[in-house]
Parts: C-alpha cells; structure tokens; sequence
C-alpha cells in the first residue's frame, strides 16, 4: 500500500470511531416508544455529561448536536453519523498563483497589495485581502 492509501484508511477508520461514537450517545434516544418528553429528558440528560470521546478526550456534546444526530442517523442511518471527508478545492486558479509568483520575482519589492492590483488589472481575479 502506499503512504496515501494508508492516509486515507486511517482517515476513514477514525470516522468510523467518531460514528459509532456517536450511535453510542443517541441509542437510547432512538426508542421509538419513548414520548417526545421523555426523549427530551433523555437529550439533555446526555447533553449536561461529559463523556470519554472517540479518541479518549472527554467532551460534552450540545443538545443541538445530539439532536442533529438523531435527525441524520432516522433519515440516513448509521453512515449518516460517520462524518465525511473535507473536499477542500483550490480557491485559486493555478495561472493567477503562477503570474503572482512571476510579478514577485521579476521585482522581490512588490507588496502583496502592489501584486493584488496588478493581478486584477491583468487578469481581472481579485484576490481577497485575507
């Protein structure tokens, strides 16, 4: 296997974890013959512990996560509590990184504001002040 394979098995072993972690918080909730009130109870009773997390960190989980669960876990089932993996897309396109690169290096003394403007003159991609 490769370093990226075994990357990505461990990832999705952890998220694995965090979800049966997570059916293991809500099962008891998930009784279909308690009463709104008594679910209710339940909830907030799990909400105001502390408990071991997936990863032996204690946390307290909010009642609104708790109910997010179990709204996800009656539409989804068990997978829809395993968290999935952050797509996370380059926000900016490769050719504008490649000129701002070339406007740094053609004069080292360009602030990243002098590029910015540059940038939107030439290519029109304005870059965020972040």
């Amino acid at each position: 296997m490769t370093k990226e394979q075994d990357q990505e098995q461990a990832r999705r072993a952890r998220a694995q974890q965090v979800g049966l972690f997570r059916y293991g918080l809500i099962q008891d909730a998930l009784d279909p013959a308690l009463s709104t009130k008594q679910r209710g109870r339940l909830v907030r009773a799990i909400a105001a512990g502390i408990h071991p997390g997936p990863f032996g960190i204690p946390v307290q989980i909010s009642r609104a996560s708790l109910d997010r669960w179990i709204r996800d876990y009656r539409r989804g089932g068990f997978t829809a509590l395993v968290p999935t993996p952050r797509r996370v897309a380059a926000q900016t396109p490769a050719s504008v990184l490649e000129l701002a690169v070339a406007l740094k290096t053609e004069r080292p003394d360009r602030t990243a504001a002098q590029v910015a403007v540059v940038l939107a003159a030439h290519g029109g991609f304005t870059p965020s002040a972040r």
